[in-house]
């Protein structure tokens, strides 16, 4: 047995137990050293990130500012919408998350992935990533119901942009919708999901409607359920502004647009203040604030009549007779004109091969100046064309606002074109002819406006030649852009020639008439092609819509020291007196006696059955110019 067993050679190696307790050691001074590093020094850097998986920020969208009309109703307000977004530190699983989105929002799967893989750059993990910015009442309710199962799904709260009256303001007030990344990029304050002023007043003051933004802090717990709220930062809404449109008269204007084409422009004379900014067709800016359908955006893109299109600063129109007060002034400034000197009208003058005929056949006799602009004598003008050219017509139209910009708080205002000889020969490689003088003296040929311009113009012939910025503001003072070059006297026999176009019974304007108010006009028929011989056999209402010329009317009304200036284009409406006229008719009736004259039901038919008619004539040479 003492061979078999040994007490000395059951004992462990003094080296070994050295080694294991060294081992321990070094085990315990490392935990010792991370314990020392994770709680003294860094203690306080992970103390504050424990803080911010406990406590976390959010921002708090501010309403944009109030808009009112003149007398202070609503026209912008702002209503609760709620927006679906993604915190992603809170989800285990984004893409069945974004794959139940789809289900419950009817969106298309890869679509949603592909915008929040395009904007979870812009948001940390912790920051709610908004995936649908306006959920409806129903998809409110389901997910709202089910989100306690999904973890990492917020709803939050945010203002939505709600016109009152939908197509009423849509070209003067704009739209908002969500901020692009161009947009967000220059705007650092701007941040995902924020909707931004796209066109309008919302586009041009954005700055003012916009407001600043809140912050909230709310603490979770570790399944990301809210625990407790406070706000850090309260949201500051937008300012509020008042425009100088009257709702009333933007009304009946639009009423008087109905299946038409074509814009409604009224200005206080005094103020440069307009009352009324109305174009037509329209569209809803509503369908913009909740994001348009790709089958709505396809059918604004492709509608023939251009609904986007803001036709009283955008839409550039041959003036056709409206523009002889222009040149009446030309010919009073370079005193080339005596108005009392007569020009005998025998329907039609001979320059060249071609013939220039006056829109009355059998001519207008012996006419002065007065006359030529009250009967609207076209040869009268095609020899004050002649004698003026192109030099000095177009330096005058120039110096009263044509062909520039008007300058008015609205984006993508067009400046219209007067030509000169020089812009002829870069746009066509062509000298300036004798008979573009005659044309351009009735307001055809190469001559372009907008209506914005040729109420600006004639606000200045009411109230004593000031030409004045036209205003959208109410608050906005009075700017007087420039002066018409025009003594007293002469300012007076163009304006008393406006008057006696209403008064006189031969006046192309007497539909226009008020009671007790001083009313003058102009009308304008502006050809939009030249009619061939086959289109001339027809009545007015066979004629294409396409083919049939544009009806202008301008006017000025006065009455108990309240002066305004009137200017309405029809497109398409054949004669001005007809297409126009009753439009401005109702107008000055609500503006001096608050009437308010909707447009008859058999007018609205006959502008639908004018749009519905086809017909492709025969394309023939024409050899003579025709007003």
């Amino acid at each position: 047995m003492s061979d078999l067993y040994s007490e000395t050679d059951q004992q462990p190696p003094r080296s070994g137990l050295l080694l294991l307790q060294a081992l321990i050691l070094g085990l315990f001074c490392l935990f010792a050293i991370r314990l020392w590093y994770l709680q003294i020094h860094k203690g306080e850097e992970y103390a504050l990130k424990a803080r911010d998986n406990q406590l976390r920020q959010e921002s708090i969208f501010s309403p944009r500012g109030l808009i009112r009309d003149r007398n202070g109703e609503l026209l912008a307000v702002n209503e609760p919408a709620y927006a679906l977004s993604i915190i992603r530190e809170d989800c285990p699983d984004i893409d069945r998350l974004i794959h139940q989105i789809a289900m419950w929002t009817g969106k298309d799967y890869f679509a949603l992935k592909t915008l929040y893989n395009k904007n979870k750059k812009r948001v940390k993990p912790f920051e709610p990533l908004i995936v649908i910015p306006d959920l409806t009442y129903n998809q409110l309710a389901l997910i709202d119901t089910n989100k306690v199962r999904w973890p990492g799904l917020e709803i939050q709260f945010r203002p939505r942009r709600l016109y009152r009256y939908g197509t009423l303001f849509a070209h003067v007030l704009g739209y908002v919708a969500e901020a692009n990344e161009e947009e967000m990029g220059k705007q650092p304050e701007l941040a995902l999901g924020d909707n931004v002023g796209k066109q309008g007043i919302e586009y041009m003051l954005e700055d003012r409607m916009r407001g600043i933004k809140g912050r909230m802090q709310y603490e979770v717990d570790v399944t990301g359920r809210r625990l407790q709220e406070r706000i850090i930062k309260h949201p500051r809404a937008g300012h509020e502004i008042s425009l100088s449109l009257d709702l009333g008269l933007q009304k009946l204007a639009m009423d008087w647009l109905s299946e038409e084409a074509g814009g409604v422009a009224v200005m206080d004379a005094d103020t440069g203040q307009l009352w009324a900014l109305a174009t037509a067709p329209s569209y809803n800016s509503n369908d913009f604030s909740s994001g348009l359908t790709p089958e709505q955006w396809a059918a604004l893109r492709d509608n023939p009549l251009h609904p986007m299109q803001n036709r009283v600063i955008q839409s550039v129109y041959p003036p056709g007779s409206i523009f002889k007060h222009v040149v009446a002034g030309a010919g009073l400034h370079y005193g080339m004109l005596d108005p009392n000197e007569t020009v005998h009208c025998g329907g039609a003058i001979k320059l060249g091969r071609s013939i220039f005929r006056c829109w009355r056949r059998g001519g207008h006799g012996k006419v002065n100046l007065e006359k030529a602009l009250v009967q609207s004598c076209d040869v009268y003008f095609y020899k004050m064309g002649k004698k003026l050219t192109v030099d000095r017509m177009s330096e005058f139209a120039k110096a009263v606002g044509f062909g520039q910009k008007t300058g008015i708080r609205l984006p993508h205002e067009k400046s219209g074109n007067i030509p000169t000889r020089e812009w002829k020969r870069k746009r066509f490689g062509e000298s300036w002819q004798g008979g573009d003088n005659l044309n351009m003296a009735i307001g055809q040929g190469f001559t372009l406006v907008t209506p914005l311009q040729v109420v600006r113009f004639f606000g200045g012939v009411l109230n004593g030649g000031k030409l004045l910025k036209p205003l959208l503001l109410k608050d906005e003072k009075t700017v007087v852009q420039a002066e018409i070059p025009l003594k007293p006297y002469q300012l007076g026999l163009i304006k008393r020639a406006l008057i006696q176009t209403v008064q006189d019974d031969h006046g192309t304007c007497r539909r226009i008439r008020t009671k007790d108010v001083v009313v003058g006009g102009k009308t304008g028929t502006a050809q939009v092609v030249r009619l061939t011989d086959e289109l001339k056999k027809l009545k007015d209402d066979q004629i294409p819509y396409r083919f049939r010329d544009h009806a202008w009317m301008a006017a000025i009304a006065e009455k108990d020291g309240r002066r305004f200036a009137i200017a309405v284009l029809v497109e398409h409406g054949l004669h001005g007196g007809s297409g126009a006229g009753p439009i401005v008719k109702a107008v000055i009736d609500y503006l001096f006696y608050g009437k308010v004259t909707p447009k008859p039901e058999e007018r609205k038919a006959k502008a639908r059955a004018a749009r519905a008619l086809s017909y492709k004539p025969k394309k023939k040479k024409v050899k003579t110019n025709a007003n």
